[in-house]
């Protein structure tokens, strides 16, 4: 019973089969639906952004987020330089893996295994690129590349030879490129760090940082859009056949290949290149270099009446810090300063010390004396030296005009390098200022007001602006500079005090003179803005811009320093 059941349940089931088959198709063939709408069509404009995103999946991301760059030039860049940068890499491909599979190989019992070809093709990869972050800069591009490369492997081995080749290589990746620390030495950052990027990603917006999602809103306030993990695609012949074909291989190797990725590169993990030591590219202080100038002989006077009345302007070179500056010995060719001053040196291999005399003029430019260079590597440290240097026109060894006598200087220095972690706190600081010099009054001290410049400055009928401070009933201007609304002046100037002016202000005005005679109006204010000086006694250095006031929008950049006795 139980077989003949049987045969008769295969039979059933067989003409069963058979008549829903012929029945389904006449139905497909000679049913026709009654309810089909026409479709509606409408401009892609008045579309919102999920149907946008359906019709269009390939929008690209400077499309979908405004924070994203196209970077044509880049792009294009890339496209002309692409075959110069395929063989180039493929040269260093060559370079750096050639030692390594020397070493590797013999552990495997493998003769060789060389490139027989290797070139990336001729289609290049395309970036779009979005950045962000002002103290470190972070830049993420994504890179598109579905490359053509005939990358041929072969390898031998017991008289036999294998070869492999990848072809169709295709990469999809979002990598972070991170360049920090910026430092103020080429080429502007000490580290390049690089990570790849997730599904789950932030971006900036109108409204803030906003999520991705795998099925984005796109062209709206918050903008989110679809990011793929790293993605690498290729194929493999081996003796010539697809070896991806094989059931189960290519699973197997795109597993392999991402989960190696994501444990060396997927962010946070992140590959590190070091460009350049950060310490040295911060060029922290390593010493201090003494300066007492002493002396100068035999100066070459450079007024028409009366003697020259030179100073001494110092620095180190590679430094942004102002010069220092001794006071002005008026009318002497023969001046005494034994003045002193402290450097901070950053490079003692290749800094120098700048020495510049000039001839003070109350009304003018000053003029220039002559100068000289000390090289610190020829400094022995811990061993004051006294150098007497020859004034010259420049540093040009062929310049003829160098033969001419311009006097002497005298100088004597003294570099102390650090030891170990002894760097004194605030040694480099903004807010570091050298002590007044001799003969300042006990208790009391130096004011120096440094007017760097002014923006945004305009007049009325002209703008021909200079600076004019008035301190205790005495009046100090800079040089007027013609036709200009961002004027820069660059001028210093002192008042030597018996005591700190901690309840005293300073008084600075812009003004604009016209040289021209029987004028309307011949001078008018341009700003001014008045000064408390009580934070300078307290900071000992101050640089900052004010807004001028009865100015529009004019600014101007002052440096105070209080050098006490």
């Amino acid at each position: 019973m139980g077989v003949f059941g049987t045969i008769l349940g295969f039979f059933g089931f067989g003409f069963g089969t058979v008549i829903g088959l012929v029945g389904g198709y006449f139905l497909f063939i000679y049913h026709q639906p009654t309810d089909v709408k026409d479709p509606e069509i409408q401009p892609l404009a008045e579309q919102d952004s999920k149907t946008v995103e359906l019709l269009l999946p390939e929008i690209p991301l400077w499309v979908k987020n405004p924070d994203y760059d196209r970077v044509d030039w880049l792009n294009k860049f890339i496209e002309t330089m692409w075959p110069f940068l395929d063989k180039a890499i493929c040269k260093t491909v060559r370079e750096t893996v050639k030692p390594i599979i020397a070493e590797q190989i013999p552990q495997y019992k493998i003769d060789s295994v060389e490139f027989e070809a290797l070139t990336l093709g001729s289609l290049p990869p395309t970036f779009q690129v979005y950045v962000t972050d002002d103290k470190e800069l972070i830049m993420e591009p994504l890179l598109k590349w579905a490359g053509n490369p005939n990358i041929l492997i072969a390898a031998k081995a017991f008289g036999l030879k294998a070869t492999v080749q990848v072809v169709d290589l295709q990469v999809f990746a979002f990598p972070r490129i991170t360049l920090k620390p910026l430092v103020p030495t080429f080429p502007c950052f000490a580290n390049i760090y690089v990570s790849l990027m997730e599904k789950s990603r932030y971006l900036r917006s109108t409204m803030g940082y906003q999520p991705f999602y795998a099925f984005p809103s796109c062209l709206s306030s918050g903008y989110s859009i679809p990011i793929l993990q790293p993605h690498v695609d290729f194929g493999i012949k081996l003796f010539g056949a697809d070896a991806m074909a094989i059931p189960g291989l290519y699973t197997y190797v795109q597993g392999l290949i991402k989960d190696q990725v994501a444990n060396m590169y997927l962010w946070p993990k992140a590959l590190e290149v070091q460009i350049m030591d950060p310490a040295k590219a911060m060029q922290k202080p390593v010493g201090i270099l003494n300066v007492k100038v002493l002396r100068a002989m035999k100066l070459k006077k450079k007024d028409l009446i009366g003697a020259s009345d030179p100073y001494v302007k110092l620095k180190l070179t590679d430094d942004k810090l102002p010069s220092k500056k001794t006071t002005v010995k008026h009318r002497n060719l023969n001046p005494e300063w034994n003045e002193e001053f402290g450097l901070v040196v950053k490079d003692p291999e290749y800094q120098a010390l700048e020495l510049q005399v000039y001839d003070w003029e109350k009304v003018g430019h000053h003029d220039k004396m002559g100068m000289n260079v000390i090289p610190l590597k020829d400094i022995t440290p811990e061993e004051p030296r006294e150098m007497t240097l020859d004034l010259l026109k420049n540093m040009d060894p062929n310049d003829t005009r160098n033969e001419k006598s311009r006097g002497q200087v005298v100088v004597e220095v003294l570099y102390k390098p650090f030891k170990g972690d002894e760097i004194p706190p605030d040694m480099d600081g903004p807010n570091s200022v050298q002590k007044a010099p001799e003969g300042t009054p006990e208790g009391g001290g130096l004011l120096v007001v440094i007017l760097h410049e002014a923006q945004d400055v305009e007049g009325k009928y002209h703008t021909n602006p200079s600076a004019r401070i008035l301190f205790r009933g005495e009046e100090k201007k800079t040089k007027r500079i013609k036709k200009n609304r961002d004027p820069r002046w660059e001028e210093e100037f002192q008042f030597t005090l018996e005591e700190p002016p901690t309840d005293d202000k300073l008084h600075v005005e812009v003004i604009s003179t016209s040289s021209r005679m029987g004028l309307l109006h011949p001078k008018e204010t341009l700003g001014y803005i008045g000064i408390n000086l009580a934070d300078v006694v307290n900071n000992k250095r101050i640089n900052e811009k004010y807004h001028l006031i009865d100015s529009k929008n004019g600014r101007i950049q002052i440096e105070l320093q209080w050098r006490a006795s």
